[in-house]
């Protein structure tokens, strides 16, 4: 038999070929159907979480070492608001040696609010600080997130580091160590990749600078933190970190809440987060009777600050 005709006697008949034609058509109509209904879903999604009510949560950083309990002070205080229908993100760093009325326990450092609450009963020290948080500046705190040293070291390296741009060169000569002792560190000025100890180093430096700048430091990482988390080559990390959440970090809030929060992330972009500070023209240091140093709110300064940030 010549060459070409058994080439022609394997090719399908006509009708096969159509077939074929409308098998293949079938699975496409199909995928493009469940791409169209995932796409759907997905707006209706993002539609939907714009009527979300407003959303306050208390970050809370806790000075806690290896192997001690949870009687301690905030090392870090943050109220967050997630607005989906504004859309609107923003951050208020509160120091730490904010002199204000602790309930049940009377004026003392902002600070000494989870003291005070972890001492009582264990877990009361965030529902103490969301308490002193409402007391104070008249706005709920809904939710709380409840970091350590570790915790916040294990949810920077599982999304691969962080990229930070440091405006002066961190040298600090006294840097606390969690056996108590003290090392010397520098951080260079200019971008610079994070791994969690590096972050850990730069949040927590306040020799040479003050604690407003020490706040907006740890702003710098929640932002770089947003960044990562928005870009599509970081989204394979995402699993590691919320495993790195669930083993390492406290809060009420459940994992479907902070999904939930996405889209308003995604509508503002993480250069679209407010961030303030309370910082010194906003309050006023004082000694206590007792001679501690602290620093007293203007609440004539504050007050406008936090009416616009929570204005519906």
């Amino acid at each position: 038999m010549p060459r070409r005709q058994a080439i022609q006697d394997t090719q399908p008949s006509p009708r096969v070929r159509r077939q074929r034609q409308r098998s293949c058509l079938v699975r496409l109509r199909r995928w493009l159907t469940l791409i169209l209904i995932i796409l759907l879903g997905w707006l209706a999604f993002w539609q939907g979480t714009a009527l979300l009510p407003r959303t306050n949560v208390l970050i809370l950083g806790i000075d806690r070492r290896p192997g001690q309990g949870y009687v301690v002070r905030a090392d870090t205080i943050l109220l967050a608001t997630i607005a989906p229908a504004k859309p609107q993100i923003a951050l208020i760093s509160i120091p730490r040696d904010l002199y204000v009325e602790i309930p049940g326990h009377g004026p003392a450092r902002i600070n000494t609010a989870h003291f005070w609450g972890e001492n009582e009963a264990q877990g009361n020290g965030p529902r103490l600080s969301v308490q002193t948080i409402a007391h104070n500046f008249g706005v709920p705190a809904h939710h709380y997130v409840r970091v350590d040293f570790e915790a916040f070291r294990a949810v920077v390296d599982a999304i691969g580091g962080i990229d930070v741009e440091v405006e002066k060169t961190i040298i600090d000569e006294a840097y606390p160590t969690e056996d108590y002792g003290t090392m010397r560190i520098e951080i260079p000025a200019g971008l610079q990749h994070m791994d969690g100890e590096t972050a850990l180093r730069y949040a927590r430096s306040r020799h040479g600078s003050s604690d407003f700048d020490r706040a907006r430091r740890q702003q710098q990482i929640l932002i770089a933190l947003a960044h990562h988390v928005s870009d599509p080559w970081v989204w394979p990390h995402l699993p590691a970190v919320s495993l790195a959440i669930a083993n390492h970090i406290e809060t009420d809030l459940s994992r479907w809440q902070l999904l939930l929060m996405l889209p308003t992330l995604g509508r503002i972009g993480p250069d679209g987060i407010e961030r303030h500070v309370i910082d010194r023209t906003m309050t006023q240091p004082w000694t206590t009777p007792a001679g501690g140093s602290v620093l007293l709110p203007q609440w004539e300064a504050i007050t406008p600050l936090i009416e616009e940030t929570f204005a519906p």
